[in-house]
């Protein structure tokens, strides 16, 4: 693998003015596409001032931004929505101009930035094939040579023949990707659009990606909401937020900050104050804390993550008989487990409670637990709603396959195969 850059961004920035095309004079336009297409300077009608970022009428999509990828690199770019990632991909792959800042790369560039970039409608898969092929400088008999495989991988060998314009989005996709992928480009550039495929492309499009950066030596940028195959196929990656480059490094490392900063955490409350503590003149609780189990606390947590809930409450009853109740839901209400303690009688004072949620028993998703008090096994002392909240990140090994696994639980039980004799 050489380790020369293959692409060098150096203080790359986008500026867009909202609601405005065009300067409203003819003899205008044709000067600004002459200072710009041709002499390559910077618009005459539209200066760049550092003080428009405050103006409502513009909007830096992005700014300063600056990395290189080496060759062979399997590169991420992840973050919000809105952060400035299509952009950047689409000024890497020459759609649109930047504002500021130059980009200098080598080698044939192919980009699957949406359903069918660079397809046209109203040719049959075939002929978008050799039409993308040409547009990646390759002669007949390249393309020729790849067609089947092309046609092969896609699944839409009934349909080649056919106007694209007649395709579902997902076959529309799927041959995009395939054409993408098997025409031998230096760089291959995709965006979120393999998230239109089902589970069995997704998991032929993440091989094939990863084949052509371990095996081929060709460089993948990749953009992606799915941080289990951007830790899986990408050795470095750069976080983007509103626009500016936040963090860039080893990918497991950027896509643990990025983690660590979107999930939604209320993992304790305490209330020091017990005459405004939550609850009534029988039970109040003092404190409630959702423990992970982490040697690095900077890291998210995820489906292999044991969880430790914790809870004090001062019981007011002499000998009241009271059992207390976990509620875990998801974030759509829907209630995972109701796990309660034993009933049994207890003094006046002080209480503690603790429940321990196994690692590799979750899925990935949002949570929240709440906490109710029952006496005699029957009466409703006091509900504590939605005192504690989390989010649980997936984690996959030894698989290709990143679609969304089924269910609210995901336990580890074995399933052991067994092969039995033959008898011809």
């Amino acid at each position: 693998m050489v380790n020369d850059p293959i692409i060098q961004v150096e203080n790359l920035s986008k500026l867009y003015r909202l609601g405005t095309i065009g300067t409203g004079s003819l003899r205008q336009d044709v000067q600004r596409w002459w200072y710009q297409a041709i002499l390559r300077k910077e618009d005459p009608f539209f200066k760049i001032s550092r003080d428009k970022e405050s103006s409502a009428d513009f909007l830096w999509a992005l700014r300063d931004i600056n990395f290189e990828i080496k060759e062979g690199e399997a590169f991420a770019i992840i973050g919000r929505n809105g952060a400035g990632k299509s952009t950047l991909l689409k000024i890497l792959s020459k759609v649109i101009r930047p504002t500021q800042g130059t980009v200098r790369g080598r080698g044939r560039i192919n980009s699957l930035l949406e359903i069918g970039t660079g397809f046209h409608d109203e040719l049959t898969g075939r002929e978008n094939i050799y039409l993308n092929g040409h547009f990646l400088g390759m002669t007949r008999s390249e393309i020729k040579s790849k067609f089947d495989e092309i046609v092969a991988f896609s699944g839409v060998s009934q349909f080649i023949d056919t106007p694209v314009k007649r395709y579902s989005s997902g076959m529309y996709v799927r041959l995009a990707f395939a054409v993408a992928a098997h025409l031998e480009p230096d760089i291959l550039i995709v965006d979120e659009v393999l998230a239109v495929g089902d589970a069995e492309f997704q998991k032929k499009c993440l091989g094939k990606m990863n084949d052509a950066s371990k095996k081929e030596g060709r460089t993948i940028l990749f953009v992606s909401h799915n941080m289990q195959a951007v830790n899986n196929l990408c050795q470095r990656a750069m976080l983007l937020q509103k626009g500016s480059m936040l963090k860039i490094g080893a990918a497991d490392k950027v896509v643990n900050h990025y983690l660590s900063g979107i999930q939604q955490h209320l993992l304790s409350q305490q209330w020091t104050n017990i005459e405004t503590a939550p609850g009534n003149a029988t039970v109040r609780v003092t404190s409630v804390k959702l423990i992970p189990d982490l040697e690095d606390t900077l890291r998210p947590i995820d489906i292999r993550t044991q969880l430790t809930l914790t809870f004090e409450f001062q019981n007011y009853e002499e000998g009241i008989n009271l059992v207390t109740g976990i509620h875990l839901f998801t974030q759509s209400s829907e209630c995972i487990f109701d796990v309660s303690s034993k009933p049994q009688a207890y003094s006046k004072g002080l209480i503690q409670g603790t429940c321990v949620i196994p690692g590799n028993f979750l899925n990935d998703g949002s949570y929240y637990i709440s906490i109710i008090f029952v006496k005699d096994t029957t009466t409703e002392v006091f509900y504590l709603s939605e005192c504690i909240a989390f989010d649980v990140e997936d984690y996959r090994e030894n698989t290709n396959w990143y679609g969304k696994w089924m269910g609210h639980v995901r336990p580890n039980f074995p399933v052991i195969l067994t092969p039995l004799p033959s008898f011809s």
